[in-house]
């Protein structure tokens, strides 16, 4: 009862009219940064963070998911009719879905992954309303301890779960949490790496460093790229699926929906892993895996029902915990923490209606995407036509504006900018900027826990190891970073993103 008591409130908060018409923006601009290459969900919310002031803590977030899972819908229209994934999490999908465009089956390929997404993130909406209430209950038996070791739990696990090399990944996360500790000092008040100028006393600006990593890195790199070749599909077809085809993919829908859940709620998963993920399992259980690369379905269902699940699952560790598990959720918790809402356990006791409101509007969101995602299908690839240098000077403007309306000041401008050439050089390293941000949000988070732990245990160290949940998690941490510093091991991870 109480589970649809706790619905009921949140579709309460979701139906009313400005926040359905929030969730609608969202959903478009998502589906509007899906379609168009070079973009992206990370680098849309960090633009759009400053837009969020002005706005109540639901709707602002409200919006913010409709533009993450929005995003995964709309990467997969110019995976399968241009071969060009809009978003990474719909890289696996040119593999299956471009060939069925090519053999008149666009519109089949089209079909299944709006409907298997909607599957996926219905079910995921469900199964976030019965068990984040538990995750929240056990947290709040959390000490600083167990907060401590979660936390780093988290970091590791990011690092684990990150694209690349595994050294690269520990020393971006290095770098977060010494750029978390400028600014002022919690216990003694004294500032800390500030170098005497004062707009560093409250810290490194969080909108102002996330436009320059991920907006401004992106569109240098962007622009150093010659444009593609974008051959739409010559026939679309019907978007009706046939008999067989229905029972080829409902199976492949609800395993990618499992997977997607799974390795969603995970430190460094989310979409993108979850369809590697899914495409590698189907392809591992198909009695013809030849097929795959060729135009199975399976290879477009999978895929698509488990990056829209995984985006949607990566709330609950967000918002349960204050853990965020990708660098979109990491932005989310930003986002909250300038409404003066730390996430957390007790958001679900201080502030119900925002988390209840913001389960209910996935559901909400996921059926108007179905709506904006077949029938508009035409208007969506005609977008695609834009050319990109007329697209990032506008890009840019909203950047710098958004930059410096968060404190009315050039320095937030700067600090944009100067972040934005760091992301650049990260880039060409082939260093993922997504540990670092987690480095930056968990590092204040982290050295507060572990002042108050030894506080209270008066500078005994061994407590992290005496109480036992604080002892079972830094384990899981030690032997997980064990696991990826093994050189067989860490072959084995770094190929699986290229596994098709």
């Amino acid at each position: 009862m109480d589970l649809l008591a706790n619905l009921a409130l949140g579709f309460d908060v979701a139906a009313t009219p400005i926040n359905l018409l929030y969730a609608f923006v969202g959903c478009v601009v998502g589906t509007l940064v899906g379609v168009l290459p070079g973009i992206g969900p990370v680098a849309t919310i960090a633009m759009l963070l400053p837009i969020t002031y002005g706005l109540e803590p639901v709707t602002a977030l409200i919006m913010l998911a409709g533009i993450y899972y929005g995003a995964s819908y709309g990467g997969s229209t110019t995976a399968i009719l241009v071969n060009l994934p809009g978003e990474m999490s719909s890289v696996v999908t040119v593999l299956d879905g471009h060939q069925m465009a090519r053999q008149g089956r666009a519109g089949a390929a089209l079909s299944i992954a709006a409907l298997g997404s909607f599957f996926a993130g219905s079910v995921a909406t469900v199964v976030i309303a019965m068990f984040a209430p538990l995750l929240a209950d056990l947290a709040l038996k959390f000490d600083a301890a167990e907060y401590f070791s979660l936390m780093v739990l988290g970091l590791v696990s990011a690092v684990a779960l990150a694209h690349g090399s595994v050294l690269k990944a520990i020393l971006m996360t290095i770098l977060g949490l010494l750029l978390g500790m400028i600014g002022t000092d919690v216990n003694s008040g004294v500032a800390r790496f500030s170098f005497n100028t004062p707009e560093l006393i409250d810290g490194i600006g969080f909108v102002a460093m996330t436009m320059g990593l991920f907006a401004f890195a992106e569109i240098a790199v962007n622009l150093e790229r010659s444009a593609p070749s974008r051959v739409v599909a010559a026939r679309i077809g019907s978007l009706w699926l046939t008999w067989k085809e229905l029972v080829q993919s409902f199976p492949a829908v609800v395993r990618g929906s499992v997977v997607g859940m799974l390795l969603g709620i995970l430190p460094g998963g989310g979409a993108t892993l979850s369809s590697f993920a899914s495409y590698t399992l189907e392809k591992k259980l198909a009695k013809d895996p030849s097929r795959f690369g060729k135009g199975a379905i399976e290879g477009v269902a999978g895929p698509e029902s488990a990056n829209n699940a995984g985006a949607q699952i990566s709330f609950v560790p967000m918002l349960t915990l204050g853990i965020p598990s990708n660098a979109v959720m990491a932005l989310m918790v930003g986002a909250l923490i300038i409404h003066d809402i730390q996430p957390g356990p007790e958001i679900m006791t201080k502030t119900p209606h925002l988390f209840w409101g913001l389960v209910a509007s996935m559901w909400i969101g996921n059926a108007m995407l179905v709506i904006l995602n077949l029938p508009l299908i035409g208007l969506w690839v005609k977008l695609l036509s834009v050319p990109y240098r007329l697209l990032y000077p506008l890009i840019l403007l909203c950047c710098a504006i958004g930059a410096y309306s968060t404190n009315n000041n050039m320095f937030d401008v700067w600090v944009a900018i100067v972040f934005g050439f760091l992301g650049y050089i990260f880039l060409k390293l082939e260093c993922e900027p997504a540990p670092l941000l987690l480095g930056y949000i968990l590092g204040p988070l982290l050295e507060e826990n572990l002042r108050r732990a030894l506080v209270l245990s008066r500078g005994d160290y061994t407590v992290f190891a005496t109480r036992p949940m604080s002892a079972v998690m830094l384990v899981m941490a030690m032997g997980l970073l064990v696991l990826v510093l093994l050189p067989a091991i860490r072959n084995k991870r770094e190929t699986v993103f290229q596994e098709t």
